[in-house]
């Protein structure tokens, strides 16, 4: 039997277009990217707002370092905030104005990867960079379209990634050359009615949660694609989420208001929370 519940709101309306939410179990609280306005939100285990940092053009996807502060994939490559507030921009990836990063995560030797899109979703224009501990970057994946939500199992040896246009949550293996990924099967493929898949997290059963654009849920898959939780929302566009809190069972959702009458969705781009019956898998650090 599939469970069912309603999201509740966790904070204010903060971001235009919030997304890649993680949890940070050192501080007690939720770091997120408003992407476009280029800033990263630091809210509290009350929901609410720390800080907002502006890091550049464009803020696609943070996560914490095992040496403090943060790496920020930004709009054309990387960055890195020092726990004293410095950042420091690495060099740029590509000259392409028409291109930047969309999502990204931390595999388990502790490099950043971050996929890209075009501006206007142009097909076959995005692919998956990974940023290697000596600083050069390799890319694993191309030709993608909207290079969406990844995340990698504990032991390393899987990634489960989102090319948002395919409709597929699809779980790749890692290559022994640890050069390019190729092998992968479908652990479920969405129907278009239910959203389109963006963000992911991983519960410590191997539990998939799939954030619905245009979907008002998240949906939770087993390792078998079987559905056996849905969360709504109040709102239609929901990008990504994350698993955290004190004890690992809050699913903190963020959503997005880019492109809607605030005043049919207030609550867009508030993040929201629901309690879930399995913890997740603590987010992988940086290691840059």
């Amino acid at each position: 039997m599939v469970h069912t519940q309603i999201a509740e709101r966790f904070t204010a309306s903060l971001a235009e277009h919030g997304e890649g939410p993680v949890w940070l179990a050192e501080t007690g609280q939720l770091v997120c990217v408003d992407m476009l306005a280029g800033d990263i939100l630091t809210i509290d285990a009350e929901g609410a707002l720390v800080e907002r940092r502006h890091v550049g053009v464009v803020a696609a996807a943070v996560r914490p370092r095992v040496s403090g502060g943060l790496i920020i994939a930004v709009e054309r490559g990387f960055a890195l905030l020092s726990p004293d507030g410095e950042l420091t921009a690495l060099p740029e990836l590509w000259s392409d104005p028409t291109v930047r990063m969309n999502d990204g995560a931390c595999d388990t030797q502790g490099r950043m990867l971050c996929g890209t899109m075009a501006y206007d979703a142009a097909p076959g224009r995005g692919s998956l960079h990974r940023l290697e501990l000596g600083g050069n970057t390799t890319t694993v994946l191309d030709g993608l379209t909207i290079s969406n939500g990844i995340v990698f199992s504990p032991d390393g040896s899987t990634a489960v990634f989102i090319d948002s246009m395919t409709q597929q949550v699809r779980r790749y293996q890692m290559p022994a050359d640890d050069g390019s990924w190729h092998e992968y099967d479908v652990i479920v493929e969405i129907d278009p009615a239910l959203g389109t898949p963006d963000g992911v997290c991983l519960d410590v059963e191997g539990g998939i949660w799939v954030a619905l654009w245009a979907g008002s849920a998240v949906h939770r898959y087993n390792a078998q694609g079987e559905l056996t939780d849905v969360v709504t929302l109040p709102v239609n566009q929901v990008t990504a989420c994350a698993l955290g809190g004190s004890d690992g069972c809050t699913l903190f959702i963020t959503t997005s208001a880019l492109g809607l009458d605030r005043h049919s969705e207030p609550d867009a781009g508030a993040i929201f929370t629901a309690r879930v019956s399995v913890a997740g898998e603590p987010a992988l650090m940086s290691r840059h």
